[in-house]
């Protein structure tokens, strides 16, 4: 291997220089103390965890995600977590046992075997926040609005909300009398939008023509929040459960629209983000010229049971660092670097100086024996009168 291949790094792996490393660890604190100052308790899951817990609830997408490896000690197979999510509602479940409601948040690196289709970097750091505990839609509002604000702190810009519900279309499938195969095929020719490609396997199906027009009726029902109003009309044929995610869209469209008036709200009824485990609301931000969504979150109420404990959840996640490279306000500051003579044996006034200078939080470098260049600076350290001082440069 030559010494230039020796410098590459994976596919999708990356570096952060320091200027990215300081814009994003400015980014993170913010997060942070905004998800303290709502409640959510900041949780840090273990890089890797035995397959079977890791990917307990999440779906095949996840599993093809996830690096594997055997553990030395256990002989078992584990895995690096391509998704902290589950891990944290495995930690609701096990150490929050019988509070509720129970807000969780987490940031951390993650690592993807593949990707995703947009953002090339397999390693993202993923930061969210889940609510446990509460079934009402009053909480899939307030982690919406909890995202809206993360994006917001974190200085991105020209923020749209793209929403959906998933029991649509699982009511609508179980009325339709639909076998599992046959959902799953609809569904992935519904993520396409390619309505007469549907209406041929819709006919293949035998379905009856009402459930083939409600079906292709989907592809067509994405819009502003007039859309919702049309799809009751369209969709009359649904069930209580078909209804109940209408009037929670509406509900939801009502009360964030008082909340963030020039908030624009878009509706797509046949877009259904990690529909495998999703089980209601499910939401998206999107921002001007980036080709996928920024954040994104939605209910998965059933994701609990396999960790002993079923009960309601709702959150969001995002990449922190793409965050932070949509970041407005988040430039890092020129920062005082003060250059201080080398070390003297026998100056231990030099050396308190120093020492007193970086407890206040100011970043001092010290010239080294030997060394004949000066490292980048715009202060330095100078004794005058027989005592040590600051002057900028």
């Amino acid at each position: 291997m030559t010494q230039t291949n020796r410098w590459l790094l994976p596919e999708g792996i990356e570096d952060l220089l320091p200027n990215e490393a300081a814009r994003l660890e400015t980014v993170r604190r913010n997060l942070l103390d905004l998800f303290a100052s709502w409640g959510y308790q900041h949780v840090i899951p273990p890089l890797v965890e035995y397959i079977d817990t890791l990917l307990s609830g999440s779906g095949s997408e996840l599993n093809l995600q996830t690096f594997k490896l055997i553990d030395q000690i256990s002989g078992r197979t584990l895995g690096v977590r391509a998704d902290m999510t589950p891990q944290v509602t495995r930690m609701a479940s096990q150490r929050f046992s019988g509070k509720a409601p129970v807000r969780l948040s987490y940031i951390g690196s993650i690592l993807q075997a593949k990707g995703s289709k947009i953002e090339k970097s397999r390693s993202p750091m993923q930061v969210g926040a889940e609510l446990y505990g509460c079934a009402d839609i009053a909480s899939d509002i307030e982690v919406i609005q909890l995202m809206l604000e993360m994006l917001a702190i974190a200085g991105v810009a020209g923020v749209h909300l793209d929403l959906g519900h998933v029991a649509i279309y699982r009511g609508l499938s179980q009325q339709a009398g639909l076998s599992k195969e046959q959902e799953a095929e609809l569904f992935e020719m519904l993520q396409r939008k390619a309505a007469d490609e549907t209406e041929v396997l819709l006919n293949s199906f035998g379905l009856e023509q009402k459930w083939v027009n409600v079906f292709i009726s989907l592809i067509s029902l994405n819009g502003d929040v007039s859309v919702l109003e049309e799809a009751k009309s369209q969709l009359s044929i649904g069930d209580e459960s078909v209804q109940k995610a209408l009037q929670d869209l509406q509900s939801i469209a009502d009360q964030l629209s008082r909340y963030y008036p020039s908030l624009p709200l878009y509706f797509d009824l046949a877009e259904l983000r990690c529909y495998q485990y999703q089980t209601g609301v499910v939401f998206a931000a999107f921002t001007p010229g980036v080709g996928s969504e920024i954040a994104r979150g939605g209910r998965y109420d059933n994701i609990g049971e396999v960790f002993g404990k079923p009960q309601p959840a709702t959150g969001f996640s995002a990449d922190l660092k793409v965050l932070s490279r949509l970041a407005i306000n988040t430039n890092v500051e020129q920062q005082e670097i003060i250059l201080a003579p080398q070390n003297v044996v026998d100056n231990n006034d030099l050396y308190e100086f120093i020492r007193s200078l970086r407890a206040s939080g100011r970043t001092v470098i010290q010239q080294l024996a030997g060394s004949t260049e000066q490292p980048e600076h715009n202060a330095i350290v100078q004794q005058e009168a027989g005592k040590w001082l600051v002057k900028a440069l």
